[in-house]
């Protein structure tokens, strides 16, 4: 029996701010507020925005929330490049040995010694998801995409399993514009 395909959403740069950093570049007991829901449970995309600067230049993105325990700025290679910072692929929170950047806000800014990544292409699943797709958390799969000119197959995405997510693939705007935008994948073991 074929399996079901799963979303693929594209994951443009952002960052996730823990509650301190809030402060610091918004204000004293500022919180996020909420612009739109994502597909991830309790998941928002903030109307906050930040200016991430690099030593070759400077780009603004949007302020994912809630706040987290650490700060954490995505961007694709492509982005990193042209702000001259080096994003190693990690998963989201690993940003040990990581570089990092100034973050400038409308209150203040702030400069990380660490927290630059592109996030490593990944699958949530709930705990039944990931029954029904034979997967268990940590494992690595590959995920074939079909778009009218520019299908591949995508190697190396790490399975993340909580009953906190919601079935859905995250790819970066690089990987993305790489398959032409595919919407559904169909997991390759």
């Amino acid at each position: 029996m074929e399996k079901k395909k799963i979303l693929v959403e594209t994951s443009a740069r952002h960052a996730h701010l823990k509650q301190e950093h809030v402060e610091a570049l918004f204000g004293e007991g500022y919180q996020l507020t909420v612009r739109k829901m994502l597909s991830q449970p309790n998941q928002f995309a903030s109307n906050e925005r930040i200016t991430v600067v690099g030593p070759k230049g400077e780009t603004k993105m949007s302020v994912l929330g809630p706040a987290r325990k650490d700060t954490q700025i995505e961007l694709s290679l492509t982005d990193a490049r042209g702000i001259g910072v080096k994003a190693l692929v990690r998963e989201s929170g690993d940003i040990e040995g990581t570089e990092g950047c100034t973050i400038i806000g409308p209150n203040g800014s702030i400069t990380l010694d660490k927290g630059v990544i592109a996030a490593k292409r990944h699958i949530h699943f709930t705990k039944e998801d990931a029954e029904y797709y034979n997967v268990k958390n940590g494992e690595v799969v590959s995920v074939k995409v079909e778009t009218e000119d520019r299908s591949l197959t995508f190697s190396d995405v790490v399975c993340r399993v909580s009953d906190s997510y919601a079935l859905a693939m995250h790819i970066d705007t690089d990987e993305s514009n790489a398959a032409g935008g595919p919407v559904e994948g169909t997991i390759i073991k």
